[in-house]
């Protein structure tokens, strides 16, 4: 038997980063989405220091060893393991993006800095810095401070020392304004294109910046911290959600310090006065990088033009049978619909909503609502149901995570219109995506709606791959229905004939249909169990998928992200393959398959198989009833595990090794879906031409 059962969660996320970070290192991924990689491996890192690294901290500094919680390993050893893992990987991004910087000079785009600047460039530079910049510029002289100023979380700083004439040394931070682009744009010049990063605009106007100053020398390297994003929520019942969330979000801003990075080239004494003045201790992870920090910025890399070094935009299809130009809920009224964005346009979700909010047989709209996008056509469309006369109710997320603010500021936008907010539930974050409305026909109230694996927000839905079922299937509305219910009256356990709802029967109901492969299998009937999440971390899950592997299921897991399961190890889980897609779009949909001797059932679910979403959270899981498109989920699911290209399989090693093509063709499975998506769209065509 193996020894090791389980792998601990935050390697195996980071892990998962380290496949964002070899897209980035891929010359076969165009250079500016690599560029774009190189972002978001960036600020996935921000994120997971703001949140795990930062909880593990607190198990760390409370005394606890936490093994219990941690997979055998305790929280100080765990701490260390993480720095070493990061700083390989911070030093690994660095290589790549020196890479990528070659690669595009040799396409006539030049980053440069403070030393490379041509006189025309100058004369550019300093309209720019006196215009744009300059009354931009935080700028602080440290050394006589009685209090040291407070640090913003993952902001860019410049720790500036200055030699005076006399000798003495005085140190300075200028904040790096996160208003203006990070990337200016010079002119071009015999062309060729130049971009310079505004630090070193900074490092070039130093001198005019501290003239006031008789010194010998000044320089300037950058800093980062990154600070514990736990939100504590104040118990006060004299305030509403909204003020504890409002206030918990404005401390967050002087969270206790979890991170520190620093240029490797500052000077030894810069680096400890701010380490003294910080107070940045050895439970901290301290990391040296490069000259800059924040390449989270590079996700707004500008594309100057050059399309050619982007991934090709596919337009999202439209689905066979609906018509953005028709009435959706007249053809919802026959069947149900799947839309499989960003394969398929996001717009039916916004047309769907428009509609209702204009039909006047529509009595109410209620909707769950988690992340959305910045200037929302979903509240726009909620709001303008309310003006006519709709009872809109709607169930904000205000813990939805570095979302708060903007949930805060779209709940009192959505108060002052009457639309009525109902605000989660006390240690339960909210995490479903549903929607149900109400419509008289016939002087009978019938029921439509729509159940999501994704966020109901546009922006995300051109680069998250998730599902949303249209139904109008009267079971699963009116167990919709229940859970507002639930949000109204939360003490009341509801009971569901269609949906598998958290916290009460998530778990249960996986166990029960997992238990039952495990009894096909022993009486010797062939099944299977297809399992696509983003992460799978929650223990007991996993000992039940070791005990259907050992009987002899069939298991095939497509896990984006955290993996805390072994396969393929005899004994324990030797019928278990599991693998990780990442590519250009953000695997997102969760599809839970299984076979059941030949009658296959399949789900999908807003909940992961983490604890979470299985004990903590409000989610939902929906059966899929309708043939062709349980047929549709099961074939795409087969289109990914098919692939040989941005797959990587899981594997207690953490290695993200590739999977192997063994002389077959190339197989993306990202392009064959859509190609998968275009064939439906050209059958369809086909068929009036064939009835003429």
């Amino acid at each position: 038997m193996y020894e090791q059962k389980y792998i601990d969660r935050e390697k195996s996320w980071l892990a998962f980063n380290a496949r964002v970070l070899q897209e980035a290192g891929d010359n076969t991924v165009p250079l500016l989405d690599r560029l774009r990689f190189v972002g978001i491996f960036s600020n996935n890192l921000d994120e997971f220091f703001r949140v795990r690294y930062a909880a593990i901290r607190r198990l760390s500094l409370s005394g606890i060893s936490g093994e219990k919680y941690l997979g055998g390993i305790s929280a100080h050893q765990l701490i260390k393991d993480i720095t070493e893992i990061v700083i390989q990987q911070q030093s690994e991004s660095l290589r790549i993006l020196g890479n990528i910087e070659a690669e595009l000079e040799s396409e006539n785009i030049f980053i440069i800095n403070e030393t490379q600047i041509t006189p025309k460039q100058e004369c550019f530079l300093k309209d720019f810095y006196t215009q744009k910049l300059s009354p931009e510029l935080v700028t602080i002289i440290l050394n006589d401070l009685a209090v040291f100023p407070i640090l913003k979380d993952t902001l860019g700083y410049l720790a500036v020392r200055l030699e005076l004439a006399n000798d003495e040394v005085r140190y300075a931070l200028i904040e790096i304004p996160k208003n203006i682009n990070r990337f200016v744009v010079l002119p071009s010049e015999d062309e060729k294109q130049y971009v310079i990063l505004i630090d070193d605009v900074i490092r070039f106007k130093l001198k005019n910046i501290f003239n006031i100053f008789d010194y010998k020398s000044v320089s300037a390297h950058m800093i980062k911290i990154t600070r514990d994003a736990q939100l504590d929520i104040d118990s006060d019942l004299s305030k509403s959600m909204l003020e504890k969330i409002a206030s918990s979000v404005k401390d967050r801003r002087i969270g206790e310090p979890v991170r520190f990075i620093y240029d490797n080239l500052i000077e030894e004494d810069t680096l400890q006065f701010f380490l003294d003045k910080m107070k940045i201790v050895e439970t901290d992870s301290i990391i040296p990088g490069g000259r800059y920090h924040n390449r989270r910025d590079y996700m707004s890399f500008p594309n100057l033009g050059r399309y050619d070094l982007l991934y090709k935009p596919n337009e999202p299809l439209p689905v066979p049978g609906l018509n953005l130009e028709g009435s959706i809920l007249e053809k919802i009224s026959k069947k149900d619909y799947l839309v499989h964005a960003p394969y398929q346009s996001f717009s039916y979700l916004t047309k769907f909503l428009r509609e209702a909010a204009l039909d006047p047989k529509v009595t109410s709209i209620k909707i769950t609502l988690y992340r959305l996008a910045k200037n929302s056509q979903i509240i726009s469309s909620l709001i303008n149901a309310a003006k006519n006369g709709k009872r809109v109710v709607v169930q904000i997320e205000l813990q939805a995570r570095f979302d708060e603010a903007s949930n805060i500021s779209y709940a009192e936008q959505m108060q002052t219109e009457g639309i009525e907010l109902i605000f989660g539930i006390k240690g339960l974050k909210v995490h479903s995506k549903i929607c149900v409305i109400e419509r008289m026909e016939e002087g009978k109230n019938r029921r439509y709606g729509f159940i999501s694996t994704g966020n109901f927000n546009e922006a995300t839905a051109k680069i998250y791959t998730d599902v949303t079922l249209f139904t109008c299937h009267q079971g699963i509305l009116k167990d919709t229905s229940k859970i507002f219910e639930f949000f109204d009256i939360n003490y009341r356990v509801h009971r569901y004939k269609h949906l598998i709802v958290s916290p009460h029967y998530t778990r249960t109901k996986f166990i029960k249909l997992i238990d039952r492969e495990i009894l096909h299998a022993l009486a010797g009937r062939k099944t299977h169990i297809k399992l696509k999440m983003n992460s799978l971390s929650d223990f007991k899950m996993i000992d039940k998928l070791y005990e259907a592997s050992n009987a002899g299921v069939k298991i095939q897991l497509q896990v984006r992200g955290i993996c805390s399961l072994i396969p393929g190890i005899p004994g324990m889980s030797e019928n278990i393959e599991a693998i990780s897609i990442v590519d250009n779009y953000l695997e997102h949909s969760r599809v839970y398959i299984f076979g059941n001797a030949g009658l296959t059932e399949v789900y999908i679910s807003s909940a992961d198989f983490m604890t979470r979403n299985l004990d903590g959270r409000v989610e939902v899981t929906c059966p899929i009833y309708d043939l062709e498109i349980k047929k549709e989920l099961i074939d795409n699911f087969n289109i990914a595990w098919k692939g040989n290209v941005k797959v990587r399989y899981h594997s207690y090693k953490l290695d993200n090794k590739y999977k192997p093509k063994n002389h077959h063709a190339p197989f993306r499975a990202q392009f064959e879906t859509y190609k998968y998506y275009q064939n439906k769209v050209a059958i369809l065509e086909e068929v009036p031409q064939k009835v003429n």
